[in-house]
């Protein structure tokens, strides 16, 4: 396993990130439990879970995911592991979350506190706001609606409140995530106007099916230094070629509309073509979008996640495939017939 510096933080990360969002809905306690084990063994260091997992949300379930990753990290030589989570934001429905989530300070205040407790931590490596504040289009949309404003916390407040947070020694780092290039830059000029933390990453989604982050990201993560963790490198399983038959299951079919991007024209072209292409290079066509994303510069860790643990492993084992030019000059061939079909 490698580590790479994230971003302008002190943080190594290990280059796969173990994401947790089943944990309370497709897994156990004991599957988290298990999980967690293996990839520490196998040389991740780096967690990443949120408040509002896990997924599809709801009320009944919304904070297990945090529990189950707490249980498991009592007791545990804490300063060994990177443990990342995320605040929500507004616009998505989710009154049963105080009261509808907004990243204002009273709110936030309360859901770090509130993640401490779960975690059985006394802080939180990095703290992620999980989508902007304010009106963006996100989780498959792609356009911009101005006719869909809504009234937002200004971006130096919210930065303001994590200052004070780290100062209490609650949080480390700031990151965001579901970030625009605009909300990017805007985050970090408040930050070198008024002295305020500087964000050291973004997580978005970044695939072989949705490459998008090169386009204006791609620039600012090299010029400020923010590193990507990417998240959904498999398209929720689509890249792992399971769903190319009808009798294919995993989450998308078990909550029906939850993956609307993957529904999308020529992503199910697409991902016969990367599959193909990762049969003849004698891959399993996860393992190739794996290391394809591992294999990009700005990509700080790929976040991986899984329900059941030869998933797991065969997700972990990616790490020690090196995809090679002639193999990387296929894949952009293939991107270039099916140019980003999942955004």
């Amino acid at each position: 396993m490698k580590y790479r510096l994230l971003g302008s933080s002190d943080l190594q990360v290990s280059e796969i990130c173990l994401g947790t969002m089943t944990y309370g809905e497709q897994n156990s306690a004991e599957d988290a439990r298990q999980q967690l084990d293996y990839a520490v063994a196998r040389g991740v260091n780096f967690i990443d879970t949120a408040e509002m997992y896990p997924v599809p949300p709801c009320a009944a379930t919304q904070g297990l995911t945090e529990e189950y990753v707490g249980c498991w990290l009592k007791g545990r030589v804490r300063d060994k592991l990177v443990l990342a989570t995320k605040v929500s934001g507004p616009g998505r429905g989710y009154d049963w979350m105080r009261g509808g989530p907004q990243i204002a300070r009273q709110q936030v205040e309360a859901a770090v506190d509130a993640s401490l407790k779960r975690l059985q931590t006394d802080y939180i490596d990095l703290y992620q706001i999980h989508w902007p504040d304010r009106n963006v289009p996100m989780f498959g949309q792609t356009a911009f609606d101005p006719g869909a404003e809504r009234e937002t916390t200004p971006i130096a407040e919210q930065l303001a409140v994590f200052a004070d947070l780290i100062r209490a020694g609650k949080i480390r780092h700031v990151g965001l995530s579901n970030e625009t290039p605009w909300g990017v830059c805007q985050f970090i000029r408040a930050s070198e106007q008024a002295g305020l933390p500087r964000v050291v990453s973004i997580q978005n989604a970044y695939s072989l099916i949705n490459r998008t982050f090169e386009y204006g990201l791609a620039e600012i993560s090299h010029r400020e230094n923010v590193g990507l963790l990417a998240y959904s490198p498999l398209g929720f399983g689509t890249l792992s070629g399971k769903y190319l038959t009808p009798s294919g299951t995993g989450r998308i079919s078990l909550f029906p509309g939850f993956g609307q991007r993957y529904a999308k024209p020529n992503v199910s072209e697409a991902v016969q073509a990367y599959s193909e292409l990762a049969h003849q290079a004698g891959m399993a066509p996860a393992i190739l979008a794996l290391a394809f994303v591992r294999s990009q510069w700005f990509v700080s860790s790929t976040i991986i996640g899984a329900t059941a643990m030869e998933q797991l492993r065969q997700d972990i084992d990616s790490t020690e495939v090196e995809l090679g030019a002639d193999l990387l000059c296929e894949i952009q061939a293939v991107h270039a017939r099916y140019p980003n079909p999942a955004p």
